[in-house]
């Protein structure tokens, strides 16, 4: 049984030619290693055929994997070029291989997701397609980009993402490929394969369970379901909320007005503010996320003390605005804020769902560089 801190560690299988997969699979990688405690290992699948100049290539020391390990990982990123609307023929021969993993049951419940470089982008989806069928003959939980991303990436040129999986316009003339957009859309793609990897994880260590096969579970007791639920899954994400920060004026962190709960808070951190500053000048857009998770973790402190010391009695989340000190014609609050929601809803799952705004500000209290403005409704 893992741990349920243990590491999630994640495999980024990639086969490529020109170098656009493994760019691909580098931001696969990024975005594992963004979930906390995830690891990304970068592996090639072995070539039927030498690639002239290899060693000169800047994926040239990247190792190749064996068949075999495919099963000592909690999840897999598989990449390739897209062939005639298939995968490459050195990952299909790769995959051909697993027969006796698939025979033995050992991917079974393991989340995989796919990535692509797409050339001209003709029949990239069917690509995606044809390895999800493999995935899905060995079970494994396939996990699609869906609209992740779209919403935020640069939509005056072709871009090759896919509700399947990102890909690269990687034929585009003129272009520079992957593009900031698909790049984008991959490290959200990698995050989002940690996620499901670590659920995984969880559900294994709770059910004793090490392989594909399936057990028997007894049912849920009422004791069981007096546990203790949001609490328990901030020790699944390793996440220790802070001392609720004392107001500095004449107000109350908090108040309640029927059931909603209304909060501010800016990115305190044992009494000083966690990367103060303008964002893009003296605060990196790193930083800023960094602080504006530190700021979510102050309002569900103070959210914890208006529930009665149990975020279990909190119904809903309903609003976050999110305030940054941005310069002029700054325009990236929206990726910034993501910091803060992705973590409500993960620790939350629906009711954690909310409405959002974000505002650019000339300046901000104490210098920081973010500020959350939470309204929550209790039970």
């Amino acid at each position: 049984m893992k741990d349920e801190h243990s590491t999630v560690k994640v495999l980024v299988l990639f086969n490529t030619v020109n170098g656009g997969t493994y760019k691909m699979a580098q931001e696969i990688a990024a975005g594992i290693e963004d979930f906390p405690g995830a690891k990304a290992i970068l592996k090639q699948v072995p070539r039927i055929k030498p690639l002239e100049n290899e060693m000169k290539q800047p994926f040239a020391s990247v190792p190749y994997a064996n068949i075999s390990e495919l099963t000592a990982y909690d999840a897999i990123a598989f990449g390739s070029a897209v062939h005639f609307g298939n995968m490459s023929a050195d990952m299909r021969y790769f995959l051909d291989q697993s027969v006796n993993i698939w025979t033995s049951r050992k991917l079974e419940g393991i989340p995989a997701t796919v990535f692509m470089s797409a050339g001209s982008g003709a029949g990239r989806e069917a690509a995606i397609l044809s390895f999800w069928n493999t995935l899905a003959i060995h079970g494994m939980m396939i996990v699609p980009t869906g609209i992740m991303g779209t919403s935020e990436i640069d939509k005056s040129i072709p871009q090759g993402n896919t509700a399947f999986g990102a890909s690269s316009l990687a034929g585009i003339p003129n272009s520079i490929r992957p593009s900031k957009g698909e790049l984008h859309v991959a490290r959200l793609q990698g995050y989002a394969l940690a996620k499901a990897a670590k659920g995984h994880q969880l559900t294994n260590s709770l059910t004793g369970q090490t392989s594909g096969l399936t057990r028997q579970v007894s049912p849920i007791t009422d004791k069981d379901q007096k546990i203790n639920i949001t609490e328990t899954k901030l020790k699944e994400l390793n996440i220790s909320l802070p001392k609720a920060p004392a107001p500095v004026g004449n107000y109350k962190p908090y108040r309640v007005s029927g059931k909603l709960v209304f909060i501010n808070q800016i990115a305190l951190n044992n009494g000083k503010v966690d990367h103060p500053g303008l964002i893009e000048k003296e605060v990196t857009e790193e930083q800023a996320r960094l602080a504006t998770r530190q700021t979510l973790l102050n309002v569900l402190a103070v959210l914890k003390e208006a529930a009665g010391g149990n975020l279990d009695n909190v119904k809903q989340a309903v609003q976050l605005t999110g305030y940054f000190y941005t310069p002029a014609g700054y325009t990236k609050h929206a990726v910034l804020m993501n910091e803060a929601s992705n973590l409500l809803v993960q620790l939350m799952g629906e009711k954690g769902m909310h409405t959002r705004a974000t505002v650019g500000a000339s300046s901000l209290p104490m210098n920081s560089s973010v500020e959350i403005q939470a309204i929550f409704e209790l039970e």
